[in-house]
């Protein structure tokens, strides 16, 4: 470009545009990508407005069915009407500038790509922190795989205590769930074949299920996100994978959006894969035929009634900027979540056996 610029500027061609079309557009590629939306209860999309709003959820009342016998005086039941407080305390932003000159000489039209790119940003965040958060997990910083112990409560709270935002321990899968004597810290040590290790994927796998249906979980809308690690494992020949779950084979035209990696199910589960669930040192991939402590993934599965999350792009907008011919583009995502039914979730620590 023809024209000088200050020291230190850098900022990248574009054109001027009106905010409600890059409104749209961020909102349409955050909402085509985002997992946690997939596998949560968001019909409380939208419901919010500011930072810091409350969306109450009412919980289903407790019936108590007792034994009759003729001339017992009936004594009707009073209904708790007790509720959930989803509390929209999450927020991030992005923000850009488009040089006036730069939007006039150029021949390359970033509207599009800075769309999807913040659309993107947003997307992995919310997913980022939302995962962490429904496995027991939090971030050190923004923008980072959880992998630090979140500051809920785990297992401590009874499964009818409204609000206890925390994993039970029973649903907890570790190293103990399947070797006699194996540390609860410890992860389960995978491999597809079982030759080595304490347990198969699929074997992780129906031990989910079945914690979920002693928990009386629905089988209609189960679901399961796993990591690349897992999800090799799991399509290696001799996981035996292809023969018990494929059978028929399946269309791929079917396959779902928003990181869902088959169209079938896997013992009741849709599957899902991110990069974005929590790992611990070096992750999954550490070898170890005992389990660790130290290094391991996280798999989770539940049901999509489990968690509630309300999200909105709530503003987007476009200013002048006082200080230079150019526009600045600047946007929010406000969203909250909230674990409604713990035992509708589990959780497995995990690293590969060889």
């Amino acid at each position: 470009m023809a024209f000088k610029t200050a020291a230190g500027y850098g900022n990248l061609p574009n054109g001027n545009f009106s905010p409600v079309i890059y409104s749209k557009k961020v909102q349409s590629a955050f909402r085509k990508t985002s997992i946690v939306e997939d596998i949560t209860n968001s019909d409380y999309f939208g419901e919010i407005a500011n930072f810091g709003d409350t969306v109450r959820i009412i919980k289903e009342p407790e019936i108590t069915v007792k034994e009759y016998a003729r001339g017992t005086q009936v004594t009707p039941q009073d209904l708790d009407d007790e509720d959930f407080t989803l509390v929209v305390d999450k927020a991030n932003y992005f923000a850009f500038k488009i040089d006036d000159i730069e939007e006039a000489h150029s021949h390359v039209n970033f509207e599009s790509m800075a769309s999807d790119r913040a659309g993107y940003r947003l997307r992995d965040q919310f997913d980022q922190e939302v995962l962490g958060y429904l496995s027991g997990f939090k971030q050190s910083a923004l923008n980072t795989v959880a992998s630090a112990a979140n500051d809920v409560k785990s297992g401590t709270d009874p499964i009818g205590t409204v609000g206890s935002d925390g994993l039970l321990s029973s649903m907890l899968i570790s190293r103990a769930s399947f070797v006699s004597g194996g540390s609860t810290g410890d992860s389960v040590a995978t491999h597809p074949d079982g030759s080595t290790g304490d347990a198969t994927p699929l074997e992780v796998l129906n031990r989910m299920a079945r914690l979920l249906d002693q928990q009386n979980v629905d089988r209609d809308g189960r679901w399961v996100v796993v990591d690349p690690v897992f999800a090799e494992q799991l399509n290696d020949e001799n996981s035996k994978l292809l023969n018990n779950d494929f059978a028929g084979g399946q269309n791929a035209n079917d396959i779902l959006r928003n990181g869902r990696i088959i169209s079938g199910l896997i013992r009741g589960f849709r599957v899902y894969m991110s990069n974005n669930l929590p790992s611990v040192g070096t992750g999954a991939g550490t070898i170890d035929t005992n389990g660790s402590s130290a290094h391991f993934g996280v798999i989770v599965a539940g049901h999509d009634s489990a968690v509630a999350t309300a999200s909105q792009v709530e503003k987007v907008e476009t200013y002048r900027d006082n200080d230079s011919f150019a526009d600045i583009v600047r946007g929010m995502h406000l969203y909250g979540r909230k674990i409604l039914r713990p035992e509708g979730l589990v959780r497995a620590k995990y690293n590969i056996a060889g």
